[in-house]
């Protein structure tokens, strides 16, 4: 280890300040373009000891877990609530616009959409038994020490302000290290425990569900996926379309950033009588585009296709709505396929859609609308899109994940029927 002075130059991928020297790039968590900063350096990394000269964009931190002085830190969830919000924005569409140029993709690149404090809807916890009880938190960087959460500025209001309610459930089943995924739903909140070595005995079941009784508001309760105790079922509402999430189930951080993203959808994809959606999912998007076009829904996941279907079939007012369980990594759908097609959606995992991107290039779908929350995949699947005579309309940033480096994109594409 060995102390310098060094000057910021940039931001990385990552959110890191990344300064220059003669060994090369040092990586310095929480540190700010233009400011000079004292650093303990290990390798190429450094810690802020003392910053000499802060950057005008630096603020003082809403929440007492981020760390002393800005610095950053102790809860190890947020990175960047020390920059203000202006370059905070500029700097997460500029992931995005350079992401699609490392692929040689000049397209128009919105504005972000903006994600604010209260709006996210679920969060992952760390809990772990000590002597003094059960600790539930977060993960401190680069540790596996769990910092214990008293609040949480991007977190919604329904979500932690039952805090204490979640760890007194965690807590009643008695397990020593695993995770709590706790969703708020329009019924209450859907709390899954994961990660717990043989499961749930009858002991611990009994005081899970004594637990879950005693308290308000609490939709379900799943151990290692198996339903413990249901009083409600845990309901999305997607357009009036009201879908159970499966226990563990993927749902989009925000409500506001899933709204907006089916809208830009949406007003893409037009007049479409036939659409596609494209690892669908509990049917985020499919079921909002049904309210005007008949929807093929695509996902690998069972429980989800199940849940979809069963939203499809019990929703009134949507245009017909086939379900298909299939794995699209290892059977996209087939050029040939994609013949009745006006319009496709597809929102698939970080790893993107490479192989079934390799087969829509070859069609001939006017539309296509590509969601995505990497932007590195995002850019190599819309440049297979590209070399298949699409073109990219525009690309939207989307914050979902407040005060992180992570960014969702929204791309429209349209190619001209040969």
């Amino acid at each position: 280890m060995s102390a310098q002075t060094v000057t910021i130059s940039s931001l990385g991928a990552k959110g890191d300040g990344v300064a220059h020297g003669a060994d090369g790039p040092v990586f310095v968590p929480f540190a700010l373009p233009g400011e000079t900063v004292s650093i303990a350096k290990v390798k190429n990394e450094g810690t802020i000891m003392s910053i000499t000269s802060p950057s005008p964009d630096r603020v003082q931190p809403p929440c007492k877990h981020f760390g002393p002085d800005g610095v950053g830190g102790v809860c190890g969830g947020c990175s960047l609530q020390h920059m203000a919000k202006p370059a905070y924005n500029a700097f997460k569409r500029q992931i995005l616009i350079d992401a699609l140029k490392s692929k040689g993709i000049e397209a128009p690149v919105g504005e972000i959409f903006e994600a604010h404090p209260h709006q996210r809807r679920r969060l992952v916890f760390t809990a772990r038994r000590r002597e003094q009880g059960l600790v539930m938190g977060f993960m401190q960087a680069e540790t596996h020490h769990v910092v214990p959460v008293e609040e949480c500025p991007i977190a919604s209001d329904g979500l932690i302000s039952r805090l204490d309610a979640i760890k007194t459930i965690a807590n009643a089943c008695g397990a020593e290290h695993f995770r709590v995924t706790v969703t708020e739903t329009t019924t209450g909140l859907d709390i899954s425990l994961d990660g717990l070595r043989g499961g749930l005995g009858d002991q611990e079941r009994r005081a899970v569900t004594n637990a879950v009784l005693r308290l308000k508001n609490i939709a379900r309760v799943s151990a290692n996926g198996e339903i413990i105790i249901e009083p409600h079922k845990p309901l999305l509402d997607f357009a009036g379309a009201r879908v159970v999430l499966p226990p563990g189930g993927f749902t989009q951080a925000t409500h506001e950033a899933e709204e907006h993203m089916a809208a830009l959808a949406i007003a893409h994809i037009g007049k479409a009588k036939k659409v596609v959606d494209l690892f669908s999912g509990v049917g985020t998007f499919a079921l909002r585009l049904a309210r005007a076009s008949s929807v093929l829904a695509v996902e690998s996941d069972e429980k989800a296709v199940k849940s979809l279907d069963f939203a499809a079939r019990n929703t009134q007012g949507l245009k017909p709505v086939t379900v298909e369980r299939r794995d699209l990594f290892r059977r996209p759908l087939m050029t040939s396929e994609f013949k009745t097609f006006d319009a496709v959606v597809f929102d698939p995992p970080r790893a993107g859609a490479e192989a079934q991107c390799a087969e829509l290039a070859k069609s001939q779908v006017k539309k296509v609308v590509a969601i995505s929350c990497n932007p590195l995949t995002l850019a190599r699947d819309l440049s297979i899109l590209i070399a298949g005579g699409y073109r990219v309309d525009e690309v939207t940033p989307i914050d979902q994940f407040l005060w992180s480096p992570h960014v969702e994109a929204v791309a429209t594409l349209s190619k001209n029927k040969t």
